[in-house]
C-alpha cells in the first residue's frame, strides 16, 4: 500500500537504529546554543502573497521517527529545522532554518556585515528583520559571499541595494566568483533545475512519508533571486580586510565545494567561517542535480591548511549550513575529521581504481574507518559514500570503465525492448520483479522495471510496482537527496510529471551575465542540423562593453571580442539590457529599430534568422519514463 513501509523495510530501519549512537546529544546542545528568538508569523511570503518559506513546515519532525524514514535522516531533519536567531559569540549572530543555508551577521563599529544572504530576497529580508528586532536597527555596512552557489548570494537585495553598494557598501567574494556564479547553472541550467526537483523533493508533501529534509538543510526557498556584483575580490590566502572596524583574514579554497570559495577568520572574535567546506555531513563530490566534479584531494588539503593556519586562533567554527562547533580542541578535531573523510574517500577510490575496480564496484566495497563511521558529522545526509566514490572515479577516468562491452551500448529505449524480450516478455519480467520485491531486493526491482517502462511506459502494473519499489528505497535512505529522488520518482509514476517546481525567478542572474556568456548561452540553443547550411555574420557594438563579432557556420555559433566591427555583415548598436530583452523575447527587434532604441547598419534580418534557429528548452522532460 502506498505510504506504508514493508516488513522488510521496517526491519532494516530497526537494525539501523540499533547501530546509531542516539544517546549522543551534543549536536542538539550545539544547535540550540545561543538561541535568541524566532518569527511570530512562520510564513514568509512574496509580494504577490505566494509563500516562499514556512519556518514551521517541519514541525512534524518533533515526533518520534516512524517506519517510513531512516532514523539518522530524521534526526538530521530535527536539527536542521531548529529555526531562529542565534548568538555564535558576542558580535556574531546567525539566522538558521530560514532557507537551505544560514545567514550570518557580524557587528561592526557602525553597522553589520552580512555573510551569505540566502537564496531569496524574501527569506533574507525576514532574517535581517529578525536580527534587527533583537539587535537594533544597524545598517548593512558590508556583504560577504563565501562562494558561488545561489544559496549564498541570491537574497542579497533583501539586505542591501545596488544603490547602497554604489554608495560604498563593499561586496566581498573570492576571485572568479562572478564567472562561476552566473555560468554554473546557465549552460545546462534547464536540465539541472529539472533534476533539482528530484534532488530536493520540492513537489513532495512535507511529512513522515514525504520530504523530511535535504541533509544540508531542509529544502530550497522559492522566492526572488538577485545578484549584486562583488566590488572586492579575495585573490590569495593571507589577504586581510577591515570592514566597519572588523578585521578579517581570508583563506582562498578554489576547487573545493565550489569553483570559487573561501574560508575566513575573525581574529578578534577567534571565530572561523568555513563557508561550505566543513558542514555537519558528508558533502557532495558530484551533486545529484549535476555539476562539474569537485576535487576531494584539494578539498582535504584546504581543510588541513585551515587547521594549520588558524586552529590555534579559533575558539568556534561556524559555516553557512548547520550549527557551530565551540571550543578550540573540539573545533580543530571537527576540521581534522572532515579532512580525513575527504582524503580517505579520494585515496581509497584511487587505490582500488588502480587495482582495476570500476566506480560501481568501489562504491560497494569501500568502508569508512571506525572513527569516521562513528562521527555524526561525517554521515552521508547530502553527499553519500556511494555516489561520491563514483564521482571521484569519474573525475579521473571519465564515463568509460574500460570494458569494451560498455563502449557502445544501446541507449535506454533501444536497450529496454531487447532486455524485455530476453527476459521472456513483459509478464515474465514483471513476475521476476514481483518476486524481488517480496524478497526486499528493491534495487533489483527498479533495475528490471526500468527496462519494462522504457519499452512500455504506459504499462500500469510496471508503473505501480516501480513506484512501490522507489518508495521503499526512499523510506530506507539515510541520504536526504536520495530519499527525495526515490520518492519523486514514485510520485511522477503515480500522479504524472510535476515539472520543475524549484524554478525561481532568475532575472537577477541573467542581468549579471557578461555579453560573452550571453552569446555562449545562445550557442548551446542552436539547433545544429537545422543550421548546417546557414552562414551568418554580424557585429554588435554593445554600449559600455565593446564590440563583438559573431558567426554561425556549420551549425556552430562562435564569437569573439574585436576592435573594429566587421564589414561582412550587419552591425547592431545596442545595450546589454536590450540584448537580454531580445534573447528573452521581451524586446521586439523591429519595433526597437523603428523607435531608434537599437541602431542597425545592414540587414537586420540576420539576427531574426539566427533566433529562428534556436531550439526551445523543455524544463519538464521525463526522467523515470522515456
Amino acid at each position: 500500500m502506498p505510504g506504508t513501509a514493508t516488513e522488510i523495510t521496517r526491519r532494516r530501519l530497526t537494525e539501523a537504529l540499533a547501530a546509531l549512537p542516539m544517546s549522543d546529544r551534543q549536536d542538539f546542545e550545539d544547535a540550540h546554543h545561543g538561541f535568541i528568538g524566532t518569527l511570530e508569523d512562520p510564513s514568509i511570503r512574496a509580494t504577490d502573497g505566494r509563500e516562499v518559506w514556512n519556518v514551521e513546515a517541519y514541525a512534524f519532525l518533533e515526533d518520534d521517527c516512524p517506519h517510513t524514514a531512516h532514523p539518522s535522516l530524521w534526526r538530521q531533519g530535527q536539527l536542521n529545522s531548529i529555526a531562529g536567531l542565534f548568538e555564535v559569540v558576542p558580535g556574531i549572530y546567525q539566522v538558521r532554518g530560514f532557507d537551505l543555508s544560514n545567514i550570518t551577521f557580524v557587528e561592526g563599529t557602525t553597522g553589520v556585515i552580512v555573510i551569505d544572504p540566502l537564496i531569496s530576497t524574501e527569506t533574507a529580508a525576514a532574517a535581517v528583520g529578525l536580527y534587527r528586532a533583537h539587535r537594533g536597527e544597524r545598517p548593512v555596512t558590508g556583504v560577504i559571499y563565501t562562494h558561488s552557489h545561489v544559496d549564498h548570494f541570491g537574497g542579497v537585495e533583501g539586505v542591501t541595494s545596488r544603490a547602497e553598494v554604489d554608495a560604498g557598501v563593499p561586496v566581498v567574494a573570492p576571485a572568479h566568483f562572478l564567472e562561476h556564479a552566473v555560468s554554473e547553472n546557465v549552460y545546462a541550467g534547464t536540465a539541472m533545475t529539472r533534476r533539482a526537483g528530484y534532488m530536493y523533493g520540492a513537489a513532495l508533501e512535507k511529512g513522515p512519508t514525504g520530504q523530511i529534509g535535504a541533509g544540508l538543510g531542509q529544502t530550497t526557498s522559492t522566492g526572488t533571486v538577485s545578484l549584486i556584483v562583488p566590488t572586492v575580490d579575495i585573490t590569495h590566502t593571507g589577504q586581510e580586510l577591515t570592514i566597519d572596524g572588523v578585521r578579517i583574514e581570508f583563506q582562498l579554497t578554489p576547487g573545493t565545494e565550489a569553483p570559487a570559495e573561501m574560508n575566513f577568520l575573525f581574529p578578534d572574535h577567534r571565530a572561523m567561517c568555513m563557508a561550505e567546506n566543513a558542514t555537519h555531513n558528508l558533502h557532495n563530490i558530484l551533486t545529484l542535480r549535476g555539476a562539474v566534479v569537485r576535487d576531494a584531494r584539494v578539498w582535504a588539503a584546504y581543510l588541513d591548511e585551515a587547521v594549520a593556519l588558524y586552529g590555534d586562533r579559533t575558539d568556534v567554527v561556524f559555516a553557512s549550513h548547520h550549527w557551530p562547533t565551540w571550543g578550540r580542541e573540539r573545533a580543530a578535531e571537527y576540521l581534522r575529521t572532515q579532512r580525513d573523510l575527504y582524503a580517505y574517500l579520494h585515496d581509497q577510490t584511487l587505490r582500488m581504481l588502480n587495482q582495476g575496480y570500476v566506480g560501481s564496484e568501489i562504491a560497494e566495497m569501500i568502508e569508512l574507518p571506525p572513527a569516521l563511521e562513528a562521527a555524526w558529522h561525517t554521515r552521508g545526509y547530502y553527499g553519500s559514500v556511494s555516489h561520491n566514490v563514483k564521482a571521484i572515479y569519474q573525475r579521473y577516468m571519465g564515463w568509460y570503465d574500460g570494458n569494451p562491452a560498455h563502449l557502445w551500448q544501446h541507449p535506454p529505449e533501444a536497450a529496454a525492448g531487447r532486455y524485455v524480450a530476453a527476459m521472456g516478455g513483459t509478464e515474465s519480467a514483471l513476475e521476476s520483479a514481483r518476486g524481488a520485491f517480496d524478497e526486499g531486493d528493491y534495487r533489483w526491482v527498479v533495475e528490471l522495471l526500468n527496462h519494462v517502462l522504457f519499452a512500455d511506459p504506459a504499462n500500469d502494473a510496471a508503473r505501480t510496482l516501480q513506484a512501490d519499489a522507489f518508495e521503499q528505497l526512499g523510506f530506507g535512505a539515510e541520504n536526504g537527496t536520495w530519499r527525495s529522488a526515490f520518492l519523486a520518482g514514485a510520485t511522477e509514476l503515480r500522479h504524472g510529471n510535476f515539472g520543475t517546481p524549484v524554478a525561481t525567478d532568475g532575472s537577477g542572474l541573467v542581468a549579471a551575465l557578461t555579453v560573452s556568456q550571453l552569446l555562449d548561452s545562445v550557442a548551446v540553443r542552436v539547433d545544429g542540423p537545422r543550421a548546417w547550411d546557414a552562414h551568418l555574420i554580424f557585429s554588435m557594438e554593445v554600449a559600455g562593453d565593446g564590440i563583438y563579432l559573431a558567426e554561425l557556420r556549420n551549425g556552430a555559433l562562435t564569437h569573439r571580442r574585436v576592435e573594429v566591427a566587421s564589414s561582412d555583415g550587419p552591425v547592431f548598436g545596442l545595450t546589454k539590457e536590450q540584448l537580454i530583452g531580445l534573447l528573452g523575447g521581451a524586446v521586439d527587434l523591429g519595433s526597437a529599430i523603428a523607435s531608434g532604441d537599437i541602431v542597425v547598419n545592414g540587414d537586420a534580418a540576420v539576427l531574426t534568422e539566427l533566433v529562428g534557429y534556436l531550439a526551445p528548452v523543455d524544463p519538464d522532460f521525463e526522467i523515470v519514463t522515456p
